[in-house]
């Protein structure tokens, strides 16, 4: 077994990332090699990187194992220890066609202070590999401190690409056909912030619909509930191309840990956000990342937490059992039991499993337009999973209409 393989962890910024990666990789010639691009948001994901990078040693002695992504940026040492390793690369480094030629430097580790890093590249629009959707980095970095997150550590301080370069790349993705673009960062809704004028983010989202009039479809990846700004509500209300779907970094429903997470929203303004939204888009799906078992947190705290899930109407959870980082704030407080926070999040998987039910069922009699990822499934601009019958072509956007649901998929026919 040869060849270049791209292996990806974690968010949908490292999966567009990993595009980039394989086009330079294959651009430098290298081959006979597998790139790892790493997550740390917890202490599993980089447990389970480790263990990737181990297999791949004993199925492939022969390759070059190379290590870059967030967990590699932020412990270069402890990835070059390892035996498996041939080379370490940095964040800023890995999207580097030099990295990765032949001439490149022979030292394991390249990793540069990310904190050095001042401005983001022009976003490349790599091969899609087929896949129906494409992502498009318009941002990276962040400036906030939450006590449990050690992100910044591996991205560094936030900041924007310009809009023409955004514009531009989504300008060529609608012209190859593409049908749905994802606009992707560390902290998307702090876009414009380091531009002159600092335009906000929903001034660039009304930019690219106007400019790219032949895009079917745009939407966003995580955004910061306490960063909505007045001009992206508007394009919520007013810009039928703009996918109704918001999946927001909400991580508790109890004001005392958001605190001592240093959240900037509380629980009232969560749901006056998605109230706000409602208002102007009646159709718009939520969804929300959340923790379980924050240090300090207590049953009563849990069940704020809880509670919001359908308070909120959330239909899209992903829920993270907390996990100590090393260097952060966080780890230093007060833990709650293994099994517990273990238990939580299971409570918390159930709310979602719920919440999703009851999604799913109002959409039963609706016919959606759904972007065909491939046969037999395909994804509503609400962000629901169809399953059907028949013969569409992947990316294609056709009508569906709902039947029914499976619990985790509606269930549909070409209309």
């Amino acid at each position: 077994m040869s060849g270049l393989d791209v292996v990806t962890f974690g968010c949908r910024l490292n999966a567009y990332e990993s595009d980039v990666i394989r086009a330079r990789a294959d651009a430098g010639g290298l081959s006979d090699a597998v790139i790892f691009n790493t997550c740390a948001v917890t202490s599993e994901a980089v447990r389970q990187a480790r263990q990737a990078i181990r297999k791949a040693r004993r199925e492939r002695p022969g390759a070059r194992l190379i290590v870059t992504g967030c967990a590699a940026q932020i412990d270069p040492a402890g990835f070059a220890d390892m035996a498996e390793v041939d080379l370490v690369l940095g964040n800023a480094e890995k999207t580097q066609g030099s990295a990765y030629a032949a001439s490149a430097p022979t030292r394991r580790i390249n990793v540069a202070d990310i904190f050095s890093v001042h401005e983001s590249a022009a976003p490349v629009v790599a091969d899609r590999n087929g896949r129906a959707r494409a992502y498009v980095e318009i941002q990276n970095g962040c400036d906030h401190r939450c006590t449990f997150c050690i992100i910044p550590y591996g991205r560094g301080n936030s900041r924007s690409v310009g809009a023409g370069a955004v514009v531009e790349a989504v300008r060529r993705l609608a012209g190859d056909g593409c049908a749905e673009v994802v606009l992707t960062g560390v902290d998307l809704t702090s876009w414009g912030g380091d531009l002159p004028g600092a335009p906000s983010f929903g001034h660039l989202v009304r930019r690219l619909l106007r400019l790219v009039p032949d895009l079917p479809r745009l939407r966003l990846s995580s955004i910061d509930a306490a960063e909505i700004d007045t001009e992206l509500l508007a394009c919520l209300a007013e810009e039928p191309r703009l996918a109704p779907h918001l999946h927001l970094s909400l991580q508790a429903g109890d004001d005392m840990i958001l605190k001592r997470m240093k959240r900037r929203h509380s629980r009232a303004q969560s749901l006056a956000l998605i109230a706000s939204v409602r208002a102007v888009r009646p159709d718009t799906a939520f969804g929300a990342d959340l923790i379980a078992g924050f240090p300090t947190e207590t049953d009563e705290m849990f069940e704020n937490t809880l509670s919001l899930i359908e308070e909120a109407g959330l239909a899209y959870l992903h829920v993270f059992p907390y996990s100590a980082r090393p260097g952060t704030p966080a780890a230093r407080m007060p833990a709650v039991a293994r099994a517990v926070v273990k238990a939580r999040a299971e409570r918390l998987r159930g709310a979602g499993a719920a919440g999703l039910g009851r999604h799913l069922d109002a959409r039963v009699g609706r016919t959606v337009q759904g972007l065909v990822e491939r046969s037999g499934l395909a994804r509503a601009a609400d962000f629901t999973e169809i399953t059907f019958d028949g013969v569409a072509q992947a990316g294609a956007i056709v009508p569906l209409t709902v039947t029914g649901h499976n619990g985790t998929r509606a269930i549909g026919t070409l209309a």
